[in-house]
């Protein structure tokens, strides 16, 4: 009898420990294979019974956890100071949980990173409208975090993009952009910029009409919605923001185009936004 009691006491308390943590329904953790384990912010993993039912797993807690006044963060910029580069679960307004790269180190930090490649990936960039939509990859290496979200997270302030851009010689250049929006998917995902600066050079907002990235509908192998009279991510295998077709080419698995920094064979990309700031 005490036994059973002792049980149902357990039990009680493991319903109750489980009820106390942030609910989660993060739609994206494929891109983690399915796994909390590498999430810095996660939740402390549920205490399950060991299958006698005496014991109790060690309760795993990695911390910072999401305030519980205020829920998760809606993008990187909101993670504590002092927070480290990595994979956190972040909550845009009105939509569930991502798992997304939050980069801390480079210009004051918090950046979420929306693209990562290099030329010897192993993913396959020629996707489908949809696969793009939700995104691809590894958040841990190279992916793509979603069209949608991108589009989600962008809409919650003003943003700014930064790309970072490694050449082929393995010098990094940057381009930034201090104002950044993703259209919703009824108007194509078309992409916004505004003014840029930095080393790379103003690859996304070139002056030949055949190559502007800036104010285009995104596009996928399988949804033209390029200027060209082809499709270009079908002939250059990879989705973006074409027009007809490219100046910048980073979505694609080989060697990557930024302008005339590199034609074919830039080593890395990295695309991350984050709220923009104003006096």
């Amino acid at each position: 009898m005490d036994t059973q009691h002792h049980c149902l006491l357990l039990f009680t308390c493991l319903l109750t420990l489980a009820a106390s943590l942030p609910t989660l329904d993060i739609r994206n953790l494929y891109l983690l294979n399915g796994t909390l384990d590498d999430v810095i912010n996660a939740p402390p993993e549920s205490s399950q019974p060991d299958d006698d039912g005496t014991h109790v797993r060690q309760v795993r807690d990695i911390g910072p956890h999401a305030p519980a006044a205020h829920g998760w963060p809606k993008d990187c910029s909101e993670m504590p100071a002092g927070s480290r580069s990595g994979v956190y679960i972040i909550q845009p307004k009105g939509l569930h949980q991502l798992v997304v790269f939050c980069e801390m180190n480079v210009t004051h930090g918090g950046w979420t990173v929306i693209q990562r490649n290099q030329k010897d990936t192993p993913v396959t960039w020629a996707e489908a409208w949809s696969t793009y939509k939700y995104g691809f990859g590894s958040v841990r290496g190279e992916y793509w975090l979603g069209t949608e979200y991108i589009h989600q997270i962008a809409k919650q302030k003003v943003y700014q993009v930064r790309f970072v851009i490694q050449d082929s010689a393995g010098a990094t250049s940057f381009a930034d952009y201090n104002l950044f929006s993703v259209e919703d998917e009824e108007h194509g995902y078309r992409l916004r910029l505004g003014a840029y600066a930095g080393t790379a050079g103003d690859a996304m907002t070139s002056d030949n009409p055949s190559t502007m990235h800036d104010n285009m509908k995104f596009s996928t192998k399988d949804r033209d919605q390029d200027t060209y009279s082809k499709n270009c991510a079908y002939s250059y295998e990879g989705g973006w923001w074409y027009s007809a077709c490219y100046s910048v080419r980073l979505n694609f698995k080989g060697g990557l185009s930024w302008g005339s920094l590199c034609k074919g064979n830039c080593q890395s990309s990295l695309v991350l936004i984050k709220p923009a700031h104003y006096c």
